[in-house]
């Protein structure tokens, strides 16, 4: 993934260039205001990515101001619908999404899909982990493909998402990769992080798969451990946690949030919201704002973002066929 990046001199003569500063606003300032849409409630994964960057972004002098707007409904399908129903009178609004936007418009939850929409940029994301009980015989990748090639329904997989979501999914491709039928793999759901912690350590499920953060703060707290990350390399948040790579199973896997804009928004706009976003990761602000929440910076923007959502696109498609999702 290639990171994209302004010297600042070079932002602000980019700036100038296509007329967005002037004698008003500071030196720094990019974008003059963002209104961000929402497509959850909040507290949730989105509204707080949006609220996080929009924080940042105006503490740094880099946005003016910015606005927040909740839409939930149609699995983060009715937020789309708006942005792209209402196109022209949204260019100074930037829609917060993640994985889910690549998944639902799979099974259909909603017509639209990524292509839709202006790619502005990918700009942070989760790792996906596979853990086991703080008391398991089982430390390695290694230990838990022998206890399932052992007795494949005695070593279940539990998760927070339901079957096809995508906490099934991670430990799908985890066991698919690793020359496994992930027919196969038992996976069990549960609808909340505290039910599959007593499922796991009641022996119920042999391992979890969950979110790396989620996973880092359950392995801090003395819980669980790590037996493998789905990042191509460690991760400075858990730095003895092994990759799936290192233990000889080749895939990677990230739970992606990053922002788009109404379809036909003008090159001129496009180019200072990915600006903006870019200069960013260079800030005190949002370095506060990202480790607070513990995100990894994963910054794709323009065509490096699009080619990005393909993959993972086909990589879930096909996942999703062979499960009988599709």
């Amino acid at each position: 993934m290639t990171t994209f990046k302004l010297g600042r001199r070079a932002l602000i003569a980019a700036v100038a260039a296509i007329g967005l500063t002037g004698p008003a606003l500071a030196e720094d300032q990019v974008v003059d205001s963002i209104h961000f849409l929402i497509p959850g409630g909040a507290g949730g994964g989105w509204d707080g990515t949006a609220r996080g960057t929009g924080e940042a972004l105006t503490k740094a002098g880099l946005v003016g101001t910015a606005s927040y707007e909740n839409m939930s409904g149609g699995g983060g399908g009715k937020a789309i619908g708006f942005l792209i129903e209402n196109a022209d009178s949204n260019h100074g609004t930037l829609m917060v999404n993640s994985t889910p936007i690549v998944i639902r418009s799979l099974t259909g939850v909603f017509p639209h899909n990524f292509r839709d929409l202006t790619l502005v940029s990918g700009t942070i994301g989760d790792y996906a982990a596979i853990v086991v009980g703080k008391d398991s015989l089982i430390n390695s990748m290694d230990d838990l493909l022998a206890a399932f090639d052992a007795d494949p329904g005695a070593t279940a997989i539990g998760g927070g998402s339901v079957p096809g979501g995508m906490d099934h999914l991670v430990a799908a491709m985890v066991m698919e990769a690793a020359g496994k039928d992930a027919l196969a793999v038992k996976y069990i759901p549960y609808d909340a992080g505290g039910k599959a912690m007593a499922a796991l350590l009641s022996g119920e499920i042999a391992a979890l798969s969950t979110g790396f953060s989620e996973a880092v703060d359950l392995a801090n707290a003395g819980e669980v451990k790590i037996i493998g990350v789905t990042a191509d390399d460690r991760v400075a948040a858990a730095p003895d946690a092994m990759t799936m790579k290192e233990q000889g199973i080749d895939t990677s896997f990230v739970n992606w949030r990053g922002f788009f804009a109404a379809p036909g928004l003008p090159e001129d706009k496009l180019a200072a919201y990915q600006a903006a976003i870019a200069k960013m990761y260079d800030t005190p602000e949002w370095e506060e704002v990202r480790a607070r929440n513990g995100w990894v910076n994963i910054h794709n923007s323009g065509d490096d973002f699009q080619s990005f959502l393909e993959q993972q696109e086909q990589q879930i498609g096909d996942l999703m066929k062979k499960l009988g999702f599709l």
